[in-house]
């Protein structure tokens, strides 16, 4: 279970003091007063409350961390992070309202289209935001199979339901891309202008260090992380993050990230060998898979080594990749055994992962941070067998995270001391994005991918690309 990490959980977990709440001194809902109109007194009291608590739960936990060499580097990290954070916050990045508007007007008619789709295709007119609506209609009139129920036993509407019906009726299908458009315009095209600041036309983001378990930054207010770059409208969006005149955008990211760090963790020799031999990775596994030499593997082997590359990170199992694939299970199945017959350190990896996380209740990244699974022990199967792909996944992507904030501290330094003027303007996953003075775009290519490479030596090179453009989809 999810123990919140605000002040006043931690001030009664670790101290076992309560203070004053802000809804003890304002209340709550549509009763709620400004702080301005609390008595002095109390105002006082909770303000000397938080500050006396927040002392002593750092002092206390500031013990702890200094006992554990690595876990106090993580702290630095995130301190040193916080403040190139602050700085991206501040810079924010300049949006094309335009060119959002176009989109919005694009996506609308073709949201109409959908809908008189939709309605010929279920015979009868229906909201298409309705799940009773949509549910009547699937279930009651046509007949289509229930695949699963709600809580209180209706038949299930969400996305995974009308994946699954998509796959054998058109209806469900034209839900779902009418579902991904209304989303995309209501979340971005129609929001995203009016979220910048009038005099700038900036869009300033939140970055929030202590959300993610994996130490993954989030971002609210906008969320510049969760565009959808696997559909084209999704990636379209990312066109109206525009460099002013005289600028461009950069784009650096880790190359193949979460599999390098795999093959560390693992030691797995053929994995390393590829890695270090320059070799297109997911090539070289068909290659292995297939039992074929790399020159020999067609662009769907390669696609399918990349599917098992990435599913088995993420712990996929034989059923996850036939589906992933479009193939039967027993096929899966002997793909995955031959992935772990030509890499064996991969299979010891997630098994000694699995027991240790069983042992201890968490794993680690390279770097020390502690990523806890609380369900890791749990009679609950499903809760168990998800806190065990946890297992396996959470110290490649805590391990990326490590490294971004890394890269993000260190290139901003150096940014500092030679007075350039080039800023970074947002930090998305394994990505960081820069807005560039024209004449310093060498500086960004050539400096930017060396230093990302350079912040950790791990037994892989790491490797950073840059792309640049006009805009950040263009950067790509």
């Amino acid at each position: 279970m999810h123990r919140p990490h605000g002040l006043a959980s931690l001030a009664e977990r670790h101290l076992g003091r309560k203070g004053l709440s802000f809804e003890d001194l304002c209340g709550k809902g549509a009763a709620q007063i400004g702080f301005d109109q609390v008595d002095l007194a109390r105002a006082t009291q909770y303000s000397c409350e938080d500050s006396d608590m927040t002392l002593h739960v750092h002092h206390h936990l500031w013990t702890l961390l200094a006992q554990d060499e690595k876990l106090r580097r993580i702290y630095e990290l995130e301190i040193a992070s916080s403040e190139a954070l602050f700085r991206i916050e501040r810079n924010g990045v300049l949006i094309d309202g335009p060119t959002l508007a176009q989109q919005s007007q694009e996506l609308g008619e073709r949201i109409v289209g959908i809908e008189a789709q939709a309605h010929e295709l279920a015979g009868q007119s229906f909201n298409l935001s309705s799940p009773k609506q949509i549910s009547e209609i699937f279930f009651g009139q046509l007949g289509l199979p229930v695949v699963k129920k709600t809580a209180t036993g209706a038949p299930s509407t969400d996305d995974e339901v009308l994946q699954k019906l998509a796959e054998d009726y058109p209806l469900p299908a034209k839900i779902l891309e009418y579902r991904g458009l209304a989303k995309l315009k209501g979340t971005y095209t129609d929001k995203l202008a009016q979220l910048a600041l009038p005099e700038t036309g900036r869009v300033h983001t939140h970055y929030a260090q202590a959300v993610a378990v994996t130490g993954r930054l989030s971002s609210n207010d906008p969320n510049l992380q969760n565009i959808p770059i696997r559909t084209a409208e999704g990636r379209r969006v990312r066109e109206a993050f525009v460099a002013p005149a005289g600028c461009s955008i950069a784009s650096a990211d880790y190359s193949q990230i979460e599999l390098r760090i795999m093959a560390h963790l693992s030691d797995d020799a053929a994995l390393l060998k590829a890695f270090h031999d320059g070799l297109d990775v997911h090539r070289a596994t068909a290659a292995e898979i297939f039992g074929l030499d790399t020159a020999s593997v067609s662009a769907e082997q390669r696609r399918y080594a990349k599917v098992i590359n990435f599913g088995l990170i993420y712990g996929m199992s034989a059923y996850g990749l036939a589906k992933a694939l479009g193939i039967d299970n027993t096929a899966a199945k002997n793909y995955i055994t031959r992935y772990f017959e030509r890499y064996p350190g991969v299979k010891r990896y997630m098994d000694n992962t699995r027991a240790l996380a069983k042992t201890q209740g968490f794993v680690e990244t390279v770097f020390g941070r502690r990523l806890y699974l609380p369900e890791i022990n749990s009679p609950n199967g499903p809760r168990r067998a998800g806190a065990e792909r946890a297992a396996i996944n959470a110290p490649m992507q805590g391990t990326a995270a490590d490294l971004i904030k890394m890269s993000m501290v260190k290139v901003q330094q150096v940014i500092d001391a030679q007075g350039l003027s080039t800023r970074m303007i947002m930090q998305v996953h394994d990505e960081l994005v820069f807005e560039v003075p024209d004449k310093e775009l060498d500086w960004v290519r050539h400096d930017v991918p060396r230093l990302m490479a350079g912040v950790a030596e791990l037994k892989v090179p790491l490797l950073a690309e840059v792309g640049v453009g006009p805009n950040w989809e263009q950067a790509h």
